[in-house]
């Protein structure tokens, strides 16, 4: 009888740790994660009504992505004109273990200021899912703090235009090992502090930063770097400024092929970097405003034949 006893106790008491065990396995079910969130251009976590809004995220499955949400959503604890929200799935990502998930969308005419909880959802195809809720504000144009828009857009060869007002002065012209690369860039209505970088960057590369934090110094070639400081008003800001009379600051040079570049305060080692290659370019301007963290960029393709 105790030999039964005994043999009965273990296996009501196996049934039991079996029973534990497979709750245990239920409630620590494996799910997605994520990583390096992005909201906004420069991850400054605004948003502009009608306008293009940046969103990056690396996505991490526990068995495979069935698909990836984004729900903007009004705060209960917030004052609205009107009631809003809005939705997007993506499925392109469905059955891949890990995914970057870099979009640019455009906020809707009919959205509302104010702040929202921006809900990024993982769905797993495995039946669990991922939500992490971060917060975005949602602004009219007009109501930006900061809003630059560049007014002067400008590229030289040899002190000649390549390229003024929106086309290029000479629809064949390529830059070669020794001309002169020179540029000047004005943007209106900026002001507090904030930091201009115009770059060349060879397309072989593959590095397309889109604000200044984003900048890998050893992929880029920088033409000119420029800062502004305790600007009161709404104001212009350029590489080449005008007091009205005349430029108060030339414009930089550069040699196509150059051993260093115009970077402030150490010039890059162009030669060490592998900077000047065959292929062609891009010339971009990223601008951030450090006072009200707004991001501007704006990039031109450029022939190279070195």
């Amino acid at each position: 009888m105790k030999t039964t006893k005994l043999i009965l106790a273990s296996v009501f008491a196996a049934i039991a740790f079996t029973g534990c065990s497979n709750d245990d396995s239920e409630q620590t079910q494996a799910i997605p994660a994520i990583d390096k969130i992005e909201l906004g251009l420069g991850n400054n976590e605004t948003a502009t009504i009608g306008e293009d809004f940046h969103f990056n995220a690396e996505v991490t499955a526990a068995d495979k992505i069935k698909n990836v949400q984004v729900k903007i959503v009004q705060k209960s604890t917030e004052t609205y004109s009107k009631a809003w929200s809005h939705e997007i799935t993506w499925t392109q990502y469905a059955d891949a273990k890990n995914a970057t998930v870099h979009k640019h969308f455009d906020i809707p005419e009919d959205a509302v200021e104010g702040k929202y909880d921006f809900i990024i959802i993982i769905n797993d195809q495995n039946g669990s899912k991922l939500e992490v809720t971060k917060t975005i504000t949602i602004y009219k144009l007009e109501n930006i703090p900061v809003n630059p828009v560049a007014s002067v857009f400008t590229l030289f060869i040899n002190d000649s235009f390549m390229y003024r007002k929106g086309k290029f002065s000479d629809a064949n012209a390529k830059y070669k090992n020794n001309d002169i690369f020179s540029s000047q860039v004005t943007l209106e209505g900026i002001k507090g502090d904030g930091i201009m970088y115009l770059l060349l960057i060879n397309k072989n590369a593959k590095h397309n930063p889109e604000s200044v934090d984003q900048i890998d110094f050893k992929k880029v070639i920088v033409y000119d770097v420029i800062e502004h400081k305790n600007v009161a008003d709404a104001s212009q800001f350029s590489n080449v400024p005008w007091d009205g009379v005349k430029f108060t600051r030339e414009k930089p040079n550069l040699i196509i092929g150059a051993a260093k570049d115009n970077n402030a305060p150490v010039q890059q080692d162009l030669i060490a970097n592998k900077s000047w290659t065959t292929g062609d370019y891009t010339f971009l301007v990223l601008y951030k405003n450090t006072t009200y963290n707004i991001n501007f960029s704006q990039s031109i393709d450029l022939p190279f034949a070195l």
